[in-house]
């Protein structure tokens, strides 16, 4: 099978692999790509933890919180530039208030609806926002909560986001923020390790014993050095096991003990799974004049 500079980008895009070393896995692996980014991951060329796809989409991210309601929201654009326009901005804020207030079930409803701000339907304020700005702007996602006790959030920079909703014998803001800060920072996958699938763990393990370095190991070996590993790596998916990002001599478990349970929440990364467009842009605008 020919194998195309452009699979090449994209298993590099997805792994971080050399490109040499994911045009090889390619040729390995007769142009499979799953194969192709186990291959590298036995072979220690690629992250476990890596997310796949890659984060090209421009845009923001934001939230906002009110008692024990709150929500987050991605906003997409076509720029960096148009990203960090404050025009844009007050845009992404104005439909995070809107998905707190309406609840919509999806951005296609949501757009059916008047906005909350300013009283016209969502999708003719995104439309005069594009004519205005000059590029489509997307509401990609979003996310809302409604809990019994205590809601936070934390943006980084507009790129990273998180919503979390905790039970707190006293409500504590700064804590909450705090975990918020370190959920940002350390992307876990799970609350606890009782939420991850056995089909996770079992897949993570056959991964492991795949591993070249185990290869020579006597079976016995292997199962306890594979066992330690997938311990470490389950640990490093769950929240409650992490060392807190600001004291790593106490697991987020013991600094919250006592104080509160984390009852969810949800991580944005912007643009995280989509790709940055490839088309030419004379020709699209020339495609539109035609009709």
């Amino acid at each position: 099978m020919e194998i195309k500079a452009s699979m090449v980008k994209e298993l590099r895009d997805k792994t971080g692999a050399g490109m040499m070393d994911a045009k090889k896995a390619l040729v390995e692996t007769n142009g499979d790509m799953e194969k192709a980014i186990e291959h590298l991951r036995q072979k220690g060329m690629a992250s476990a933890d890596k997310k796949m796809g890659r984060i090209a989409a421009e845009g923001t991210i934001a939230s906002v919180v009110d008692g024990k309601k709150g929500a987050m929201i991605e906003l997409n654009c076509e720029t960096d530039f148009v990203a960090k326009n404050d025009d844009f901005k007050a845009l992404a804020d104005m439909m995070a208030k809107a998905v707190l207030e309406l609840n919509p079930s999806d951005p296609e409803k949501m757009l059916e609806m008047n906005c909350p701000v300013c009283k016209k339907p969502i999708g003719d304020v995104i439309k005069e926002k594009i004519a205005t700005i000059g590029e489509k702007i997307t509401i990609r996602r979003f996310v809302r909560f409604d809990a019994d006790c205590c809601v936070n959030t934390y943006i980084h920079n507009g790129k990273i986001g998180v919503l979390l909703e905790a039970k707190c014998s006293n409500c504590d803001p700064v804590l909450t923020k705090d975990i918020c800060l370190h959920i940002a920072s350390n992307a876990p996958e799970y609350i606890s390790r009782a939420e991850i699938p056995a089909s996770v763990i079992e897949e993570e393990k056959r991964i492991e014993m795949g591993k070249e370095d185990l290869a020579k190991k006597p079976e016995n070996i292997r199962e306890k050095i594979v066992e330690g590993r997938i311990d470490k790596l389950m640990a490093q998916k769950c929240l409650l096991d992490q060392a807190f990002v600001k004291d790593p001599n106490q697991t987020v478990k013991q600094l919250i003990e006592g104080k509160c349970e984390i009852v969810r929440f949800e991580r944005f990364v912007l643009g995280e799974g989509l790709e940055k467009r490839q088309d030419n842009f004379a020709d699209e605008v020339m495609s539109q004049i035609k009709g």
